[in-house]
Protein backbone atom coordinates (compact mmCIF):
# COMPACT_ATOMS: atom_id res chain seq x y z
CA UNK A 1 0.00 0.00 0.00
CA UNK A 2 2.64 2.32 1.28
CA UNK A 3 4.81 1.70 -1.81
CA UNK A 4 1.42 2.59 -4.41
CA UNK A 5 0.82 5.26 -2.43
CA UNK A 6 4.13 6.90 -2.47
CA UNK A 7 4.86 6.38 -6.13
CA UNK A 8 1.38 7.67 -7.08
CA UNK A 9 2.35 11.00 -5.16
CA UNK A 10 5.86 11.31 -6.72
CA UNK A 11 4.48 10.76 -10.11
CA UNK A 12 1.99 12.97 -9.65
CA UNK A 13 4.14 15.60 -8.95
CA UNK A 14 6.58 14.97 -12.06
CA UNK A 15 8.91 14.00 -9.38
CA UNK A 16 10.97 10.85 -9.31
CA UNK A 17 10.80 7.70 -6.94
CA UNK A 18 13.95 6.10 -5.07
CA UNK A 19 14.37 2.52 -3.74
CA UNK A 20 15.48 1.92 -0.69
CA UNK A 21 16.45 -0.77 1.32
CA UNK A 22 16.73 -0.05 5.08
CA UNK A 23 19.03 -3.26 6.09
CA UNK A 24 20.92 -0.91 8.44
CA UNK A 25 19.98 -3.84 11.29
CA UNK A 26 22.01 -6.52 9.99
CA UNK A 27 20.45 -9.09 12.83
CA UNK A 28 17.06 -9.12 10.92
CA UNK A 29 18.14 -8.71 7.78
CA UNK A 30 17.08 -11.60 5.69
CA UNK A 31 18.95 -13.06 2.91
CA UNK A 32 17.41 -12.59 -0.51
CA UNK A 33 14.53 -10.26 0.68
CA UNK A 34 16.00 -7.45 -0.99
CA UNK A 35 15.77 -9.34 -4.31
CA UNK A 36 12.15 -10.78 -3.78
CA UNK A 37 11.52 -6.71 -2.73
CA UNK A 38 12.99 -5.79 -6.07
CA UNK A 39 10.99 -8.36 -8.30
CA UNK A 40 7.39 -7.99 -6.80
CA UNK A 41 7.89 -3.81 -7.01
CA UNK A 42 8.54 -4.45 -11.20
CA UNK A 43 5.91 -7.13 -11.36
CA UNK A 44 3.77 -4.26 -10.08
CA UNK A 45 5.08 -1.70 -12.59
CA UNK A 46 6.60 0.67 -9.83
CA UNK A 47 9.82 1.75 -11.57
CA UNK A 48 12.34 3.40 -9.59
CA UNK A 49 14.93 6.11 -10.56
CA UNK A 50 18.35 5.93 -9.68
CA UNK A 51 20.61 2.90 -8.14
CA UNK A 52 18.91 1.07 -5.38
CA UNK A 53 20.57 2.54 -1.91
CA UNK A 54 20.95 0.07 0.54
CA UNK A 55 21.57 1.20 4.04
CA UNK A 56 24.31 -1.10 4.97
CA UNK A 57 26.59 -0.13 2.72
CA UNK A 58 26.65 3.39 4.37
CA UNK A 59 28.14 3.12 7.28
CA UNK A 60 30.88 5.69 7.02
CA UNK A 61 27.96 8.58 6.52
CA UNK A 62 26.05 7.51 9.50
CA UNK A 63 29.41 7.88 11.16
CA UNK A 64 30.20 10.97 9.83
CA UNK A 65 26.91 12.86 11.09
CA UNK A 66 27.23 11.79 14.20
CA UNK A 67 30.61 13.37 14.95
CA UNK A 68 28.83 16.25 13.90
CA UNK A 69 26.49 15.57 16.62
CA UNK A 70 28.85 14.57 19.02
CA UNK A 71 31.18 17.64 18.20
CA UNK A 72 28.33 20.25 18.65
CA UNK A 73 27.36 18.86 21.70
CA UNK A 74 24.22 17.12 20.19
CA UNK A 75 24.80 13.55 21.27
CA UNK A 76 25.97 11.90 24.66
CA UNK A 77 27.30 8.11 25.37
CA UNK A 78 24.90 6.22 27.63
CA UNK A 79 26.38 3.32 29.48
CA UNK A 80 22.82 1.76 30.30
CA UNK A 81 21.47 -1.66 29.62
CA UNK A 82 17.70 -2.25 28.60
CA UNK A 83 17.08 -4.06 31.70
CA UNK A 84 18.00 -0.81 33.83
CA UNK A 85 16.02 0.97 31.94
CA UNK A 86 13.35 -0.84 31.89
CA UNK A 87 13.38 -0.60 35.24
CA UNK A 88 12.96 2.94 35.95
CA UNK A 89 11.81 4.20 32.99
CA UNK A 90 8.19 5.07 32.40
CA UNK A 91 6.48 4.18 28.90
CA UNK A 92 5.57 7.29 26.07
CA UNK A 93 3.55 6.99 22.78
CA UNK A 94 7.39 5.59 21.58
CA UNK A 95 7.86 3.12 23.97
CA UNK A 96 10.26 3.51 27.10
CA UNK A 97 11.25 7.04 27.76
CA UNK A 98 14.81 7.14 29.12
CA UNK A 99 15.39 9.05 32.38
CA UNK A 100 18.35 10.86 31.49
CA UNK A 101 20.84 8.95 33.48
CA UNK A 102 23.99 9.21 31.62
CA UNK A 103 23.07 12.66 30.48
CA UNK A 104 25.53 14.27 33.17
CA UNK A 105 28.15 11.99 32.93
CA UNK A 106 28.82 7.87 32.70
CA UNK A 107 28.51 6.88 36.44
CA UNK A 108 31.76 5.67 37.79
CA UNK A 109 32.65 2.17 36.15
CA UNK A 110 30.82 2.48 33.27
CA UNK A 111 31.55 2.51 29.50
CA UNK A 112 29.97 3.72 26.88
CA UNK A 113 27.48 1.29 25.36
CA UNK A 114 25.60 3.30 23.00
CA UNK A 115 24.84 7.24 21.92
CA UNK A 116 22.08 9.00 22.60
CA UNK A 117 20.55 12.89 21.14
CA UNK A 118 19.95 15.29 23.60
CA UNK A 119 16.09 16.28 23.12
CA UNK A 120 16.28 19.19 26.38
CA UNK A 121 14.12 21.69 25.04
CA UNK A 122 13.25 20.09 21.88
CA UNK A 123 9.66 20.48 20.84
CA UNK A 124 10.12 19.97 16.92
CA UNK A 125 6.90 21.02 14.83
CA UNK A 126 6.03 19.51 11.30
CA UNK A 127 2.45 19.21 9.03
CA UNK A 128 1.40 16.14 8.05
CA UNK A 129 -0.57 16.39 4.95
CA UNK A 130 -3.43 13.94 6.29
CA UNK A 131 -2.79 14.43 9.98
CA UNK A 132 -2.55 17.90 10.32
CA UNK A 133 0.14 19.91 12.16
CA UNK A 134 2.22 17.90 14.84
CA UNK A 135 4.13 19.06 17.73
CA UNK A 136 5.87 16.66 19.66
CA UNK A 137 7.80 17.67 23.19
CA UNK A 138 10.52 15.08 22.96
CA UNK A 139 11.91 15.32 26.40
CA UNK A 140 8.92 14.59 27.92
CA UNK A 141 7.29 12.10 25.55
CA UNK A 142 9.96 10.28 23.78
CA UNK A 143 13.38 10.57 25.77
CA UNK A 144 16.71 11.13 24.57
CA UNK A 145 16.77 8.37 21.94
CA UNK A 146 19.52 6.12 20.77
CA UNK A 147 21.36 7.23 17.28
CA UNK A 148 24.06 4.25 17.81
CA UNK A 149 23.16 1.15 19.33
CA UNK A 150 25.51 -0.99 21.90
CA UNK A 151 25.89 -3.54 19.20
CA UNK A 152 28.06 -0.51 17.56
CA UNK A 153 24.73 -0.36 14.55
CA UNK A 154 23.76 2.83 13.93
CA UNK A 155 20.22 3.23 14.73
CA UNK A 156 17.02 3.75 12.39
CA UNK A 157 16.23 7.35 13.05
CA UNK A 158 19.84 8.81 12.37
CA UNK A 159 20.42 6.40 9.44
CA UNK A 160 16.97 7.56 7.35
CA UNK A 161 17.98 11.14 8.24
CA UNK A 162 21.05 11.09 6.47
CA UNK A 163 19.84 8.78 3.69
CA UNK A 164 16.64 11.29 2.78
CA UNK A 165 19.30 14.43 2.97
CA UNK A 166 21.63 12.69 0.39
CA UNK A 167 18.90 11.51 -1.87
CA UNK A 168 17.39 14.98 -2.27
CA UNK A 169 13.77 13.77 -0.60
CA UNK A 170 11.26 16.83 -0.67
CA UNK A 171 8.30 14.35 -0.11
CA UNK A 172 8.17 11.15 2.45
CA UNK A 173 5.33 9.04 2.15
CA UNK A 174 4.77 6.17 4.12
CA UNK A 175 2.41 4.54 6.48
CA UNK A 176 0.83 5.78 8.98
CA UNK A 177 2.66 3.75 11.83
CA UNK A 178 5.64 5.22 11.33
CA UNK A 179 4.19 8.70 11.90
CA UNK A 180 5.61 8.58 15.84
CA UNK A 181 8.86 8.31 14.67
CA UNK A 182 8.87 11.53 12.43
CA UNK A 183 9.09 14.09 15.69
CA UNK A 184 12.89 12.22 16.11
CA UNK A 185 14.00 12.95 12.55
CA UNK A 186 12.69 16.35 12.35
CA UNK A 187 14.92 17.24 15.43
CA UNK A 188 17.94 15.30 13.93
CA UNK A 189 17.28 17.24 10.66
CA UNK A 190 17.59 20.33 12.34
CA UNK A 191 20.53 19.57 14.90
CA UNK A 192 22.32 18.50 11.50
CA UNK A 193 21.33 21.54 9.43
CA UNK A 194 19.42 19.50 7.19
CA UNK A 195 16.25 20.20 5.13
CA UNK A 196 13.36 18.83 5.93
CA UNK A 197 10.63 17.44 3.28
CA UNK A 198 7.02 16.83 3.42
CA UNK A 199 5.57 14.57 5.24
CA UNK A 200 2.34 11.95 4.59
CA UNK A 201 1.35 9.09 6.17
CA UNK A 202 -0.97 6.75 4.52
CA UNK A 203 -3.64 4.46 6.31
CA UNK A 204 -2.35 1.11 7.48
CA UNK A 205 -3.35 -2.01 6.03
CA UNK A 206 -4.78 -4.22 8.71
CA UNK A 207 -5.18 -8.09 9.07
CA UNK A 208 -8.63 -9.08 10.01
CA UNK A 209 -7.30 -9.59 14.19
CA UNK A 210 -6.13 -5.68 13.87
CA UNK A 211 -2.47 -6.40 13.62
CA UNK A 212 -0.39 -4.26 10.79
CA UNK A 213 -0.10 -6.58 7.91
CA UNK A 214 3.60 -8.12 8.36
CA UNK A 215 5.52 -11.19 7.29
CA UNK A 216 6.36 -10.95 11.26
CA UNK A 217 2.80 -11.81 12.34
CA UNK A 218 2.61 -14.40 9.05
CA UNK A 219 0.68 -12.17 6.51
CA UNK A 220 0.79 -13.76 3.20
CA UNK A 221 3.59 -12.12 0.66
CA UNK A 222 1.80 -10.65 -2.63
CA UNK A 223 1.56 -13.05 -5.36
CA UNK A 224 3.50 -11.46 -8.33
CA UNK A 225 1.28 -14.00 -10.23
CA UNK A 226 -1.54 -11.88 -10.21
CA UNK A 227 -0.34 -7.72 -10.11
CA UNK A 228 -3.36 -6.59 -11.68
CA UNK A 229 -5.32 -7.71 -8.65
CA UNK A 230 -2.90 -6.47 -6.28
CA UNK A 231 -2.55 -2.97 -7.25
CA UNK A 232 -6.55 -2.79 -7.92
CA UNK A 233 -6.63 -3.78 -4.56
CA UNK A 234 -3.91 -1.02 -3.61
CA UNK A 235 -5.72 1.12 -5.11
CA UNK A 236 -9.50 0.93 -3.79
CA UNK A 237 -7.53 0.59 -0.40
CA UNK A 238 -5.87 4.11 -0.71
CA UNK A 239 -9.15 5.63 -2.27
CA UNK A 240 -8.62 5.56 -5.40
CA UNK A 241 -10.29 3.18 -7.10
CA UNK A 242 -9.84 2.46 -10.54
CA UNK A 243 -13.31 2.44 -12.77
CA UNK A 244 -15.12 -0.54 -13.60
CA UNK A 245 -13.85 -0.07 -17.07
CA UNK A 246 -10.18 -1.02 -15.95
CA UNK A 247 -11.65 -4.32 -14.49
CA UNK A 248 -8.40 -7.12 -14.49
CA UNK A 249 -6.24 -4.60 -16.56
CA UNK A 250 -2.59 -4.86 -16.17
CA UNK A 251 -0.51 -2.62 -13.50
CA UNK A 252 1.00 -0.26 -16.12
CA UNK A 253 -2.84 0.67 -17.17
CA UNK A 254 -4.17 0.80 -13.83
CA UNK A 255 -1.35 3.05 -12.47
CA UNK A 256 -1.04 5.31 -16.15
CA UNK A 257 -4.89 6.39 -14.83
CA UNK A 258 -4.04 6.58 -10.94
CA UNK A 259 -1.09 9.22 -11.92
CA UNK A 260 -3.92 11.32 -13.50
CA UNK A 261 -6.51 10.78 -10.95
CA UNK A 262 -4.41 10.43 -7.78
CA UNK A 263 -6.19 12.81 -5.12
CA UNK A 264 -4.26 12.55 -1.65
CA UNK A 265 -7.69 14.39 0.02
CA UNK A 266 -9.79 11.30 -0.83
CA UNK A 267 -7.35 9.18 1.37
CA UNK A 268 -9.54 7.08 4.44
CA UNK A 269 -9.31 9.00 7.44
CA UNK A 270 -8.44 5.64 9.06
CA UNK A 271 -6.88 1.88 9.63
CA UNK A 272 -8.61 -0.57 7.86
CA UNK A 273 -8.27 -4.38 7.03
CA UNK A 274 -6.92 -4.92 3.69
CA UNK A 275 -9.39 -6.24 1.06
CA UNK A 276 -7.17 -8.97 0.59
CA UNK A 277 -6.08 -9.62 3.99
Amino acid sequence: MAAVGSWLDARAAGGSWAVRIDDVDRGRAVTGADAVILRQLEACGLTWDGPVVYQSARDEAYAAALARLQAADRAYPCGCTRREIAAVARRGPAGMIYPGTCRAGLPPGREARSWRLLTRGLQPAFDDRRHGPQRVDLEAEVGDFVIRRADGLFAYHLAMVVDDAELGVTDVVRGGDLLAATAPQVALQAALGLHTPRYLHLPVALAPDGHKLSKSVGSAALDIERPGEAVTSALAFLGQPPPPALAGARPGELLAWAVGAWRPERLPARNAIAPYA
